[in-house]
């Protein structure tokens, strides 16, 4: 009798074929990005669907049962291993997105967006980083197990979706009549980044988000400043004095309530982002600032991941042409967006900032408030045995020691898995800081490219010992 291979031997059978494979892995991603599948743009919708359909096609080809599932906006494509009579895998979900970002402006690519250019390690192309090189690496990983007959200790099913860049807006109801089949223990997302080549990344926590929009409506039309200026408020004048109470000199959200859900940072947790680099003078040349700003006692890391904002995305009132135009404006309004961390809700801590504008609205102007789009922050304990279990693969993938990160931005679909499927996710980015993701130029470097293959994987070993 043949004694049964080491778990050893199994993993090399894998990374072997990675290794040889790996030009024509480089090859079918610069495939894969030809397809100019911008979801914001009407006119690409019949790209879009050529890509599903694309993807649909290379899923079967490697072994996955896959299929494309209609909703009312672009297809979603489900694809799963093979099913086995073992019921006692654990059964993970990764998940991607094939739309991408509008490649405008046009003149900024040195080459054309979707005309894939290779340069040293680097693949340039709309969508090469974001996502559609991340979760490929996924697939290749997998297409490795299937292709030297080696079995994986997990069910997997991919959940690759079409509406990620216009706000997943059909995802939502997919996974409600999805639910059954997405039976999983967990979701892995490759759609983050890591801070530098030498530095991979497990994403722990995202920010959420909450917008509104403030108006202030002063007399039925614009006046003559000098007819008539001096007799009644400016709503231009009175919501920057407003606006210049939400946030004292020490960068705090000076918003009654704002800050009482707010779970602090672990003494663990400060440490981790202590660990990732920083330059203050050259941050400070990047932003293109004469001097830093943010709320005392954090670092700029906790600053912009961790510590939840109150900012001002646009003020519009008045004249605004060429030249000058002595009125006083009838009206005025702001933009505002709140960053929140665990664990603030957006309807929460929108409630407190209505209170505290309509507290200081002057009785001389009318208050009218827009609520917007929201999103609750995410957070998965980094001590989690399933975090430490894909701090491994990264560790061996990368050959390098992993760092935690939080992000400033929001992924909202990460909280609608854990609301819908009750499950946690592991964020994994490949992306670079300087892949340009959502601006000309976007790239994806090769190494990553390779070494998320590596890390693909090795988790799903890791990842069922858990269980």
């Amino acid at each position: 009798m043949r004694a049964p291979r080491s778990f050893a031997t199994i993993m090399n059978a894998v990374l072997e074929y990675l290794a040889r494979q790996e030009q024509s892995f480089v090859d079918r991603l610069c495939e894969y990005v030809r397809f100019p599948s911008v979801s914001a743009q009407p006119q690409h919708k019949a790209d879009l669907e050529a890509c599903a359909h694309w993807l649909v096609n290379h899923c079967q080809s490697i072994g996955l049962e896959a299929r494309l599932c209609p909703t009312a906006g672009h297809p979603v494509v489900l694809a799963r291993t093979p099913r086995t009579a073992d019921r006692r895998k654990p059964h993970f979900m990764v998940y991607g997105h094939y739309d991408v970002q509008p490649p405008e402006p046009f003149e900024l690519w040195k080459t054309p967006p979707f005309e894939p250019r290779v340069e040293g390690r680097s693949l340039f192309a709309r969508g090469a980083s974001d996502n559609k090189g991340q979760h490929l690496a996924h697939l290749n990983a997998v297409e490795a197990y299937l292709k030297t007959g080696t079995e994986l200790p997990v069910d997997l099913t991919f959940v690759i979706e079409g509406e990620e860049e216009v706000g997943s807006g059909h995802l939502g109801p997919f996974l409600r009549e999805h639910r059954r089949e997405l039976d999983i223990d967990a979701v892995v997302i490759s759609d983050t980044g890591m801070p530098a080549k030498s530095m991979p990344a497990l994403t722990y926590g995202l920010r959420g988000i909450a917008a509104l929009e403030v108006k202030l409506i002063g007399p039925s039309r614009d006046l003559h400043s000098g007819i008539f200026g001096g007799s009644l408020d400016n709503p231009a004048m009175a919501l920057c004095q407003m606006l210049a109470k939400l946030r004292d000199k020490n960068g705090r959200v000076a918003v009654p309530g704002f800050y009482d859900d707010v779970v602090p940072l672990t003494r663990y947790e400060r440490q981790q982002l202590a660990r990732l680099p920083y330059n203050e003078r050259a941050y400070r040349r990047f932003l293109g600032v004469p001097q830093l700003f943010g709320e005392k006692r954090f670092t700029a890391w906790e600053q912009r991941s961790a510590r939840p904002t109150l900012e001002i995305n646009g003020l519009t009132s008045g004249y605004q042409g060429e030249g000058s135009k002595t009125i006083v404006p009838s009206w005025a309004s702001a933009k505002l967006t709140l960053r929140l961390v665990p664990d603030q809700r957006p309807q929460r801590v929108l409630n407190a900032v209505k209170r505290h504008l309509k507290a200081l609205c002057p009785p001389t102007v009318r208050l009218e408030i827009t609520t917007g789009h929201g999103a609750e922050p995410y957070g998965f304990s980094p001590t989690h045995p399933l975090a430490q279990a894909a701090l491994g693969a990264l560790r061996e993938a990368f050959d390098a020691e992993p760092v935690l990160l939080r992000e400033g931005g929001s992924i909202p679909i990460v909280t609608e898995f854990k609301k819908v499927l009750g499950a946690d996710t592991l964020l994994l980015g490949l992306a670079l800081p300087d892949d340009n993701a959502h601006s000309p130029n976007e790239k994806f470097d090769l190494d990553n490219y390779a070494a998320g293959m590596r890390m693909g994987a090795l988790l799903w070993p890791r990842l069922a010992a858990v269980r």
